[in-house]
């Protein structure tokens, strides 16, 4: 029993070699280390583990020191037919290491998505794009606002620095609707929006009729004058 015991372990132990898979062993560690080196792209530096993507494919990795690439591994991915053990390299790259440290290019943003209220320069040219939902055609064939345009206005101004929600009209006692300086907008935009013509307040910006601020037209004169505290003279001797 004892001989027949030996005799069935030193066959599981041969059957355990026959059976493992030609893409985990040595050798196909200096197969994927010497494909990464003839990149030529930086130095590969030590195996840090392989990752068995199916049962004839496996990707190996391994450190890198590359200059701008910091936190990011090589990868090497190997494969091998059933029944073979003839290894292939199938692709190799630089990718961010799992660790999730890997400094990145941010997204990339098509141009037209770029530009951001305020980027237009002096000289600058912005075309609107075809079917721009801003625009609607007249019947005599002129670009004008539409109704879609006119609202998404109305909706900036709203909710932007001079609409009611904003933290001067929160603090205001007085609104635009009852001020001097507010102009009006007129009918298109209609009564609760309109211009401030106070050089000292949101001069020639739109407003809504509830925005507000210290300088309405009806403010009390002696709002400005504070009770002064009683003189110390500083000079007078204390002993």
């Amino acid at each position: 029993m004892a001989h027949n015991g030996g005799v069935s372990s030193s066959h599981r132990r041969r059957k355990s070699a026959q059976q493992r898979s030609p893409l985990l062993d040595a050798r196909a560690v200096e197969l994927a280390r010497t494909a990464l080196e003839e990149l030529g792209d930086g130095p590969v530096g030590e195996h840090i583990g392989v990752q068995g993507l199916t049962k004839n494919v496996a990707t190996h990795r391994f450190a890198a020191d590359v200059p701008g690439y910091s936190g990011w591994e090589w990868n090497a991915v190997l494969a091998c037919a059933s029944g073979s053990r003839h290894v292939t390299v199938n692709e190799l790259a630089l990718v961010p290491a799992p660790t999730g440290e890997a400094l990145r290019a941010p997204e990339w943003v098509p141009w037209i998505d770029r530009i951001r209220p305020g980027d237009l320069g002096p000289g600058d040219l912005m075309p609107p794009e075809p079917g721009d939902e801003r625009l609607t055609e007249a019947e005599d064939g002129r670009l004008v606002l539409s109704k879609k345009g006119l609202e998404n206005a109305r909706q900036r101004w709203r909710t932007g620095d001079y609409g009611p929600n904003s933290e001067f009209a929160e603090k205001a006692t007085l609104h635009c609707r009852t001020c001097a300086f507010f102009v009006p907008a007129g009918e298109v935009l209609g009564e609760n929006f309109g211009a401030c013509a106070n050089e000292f307040s949101a001069d020639g910006h739109i407003v809504h009729a509830t925005y507000g601020c210290g300088a309405h037209s009806d403010t009390p004169p002696d709002t400005l004058i504070e009770e002064a505290p009683d003189a110390f003279d500083d000079e007078y001797p204390i002993f």
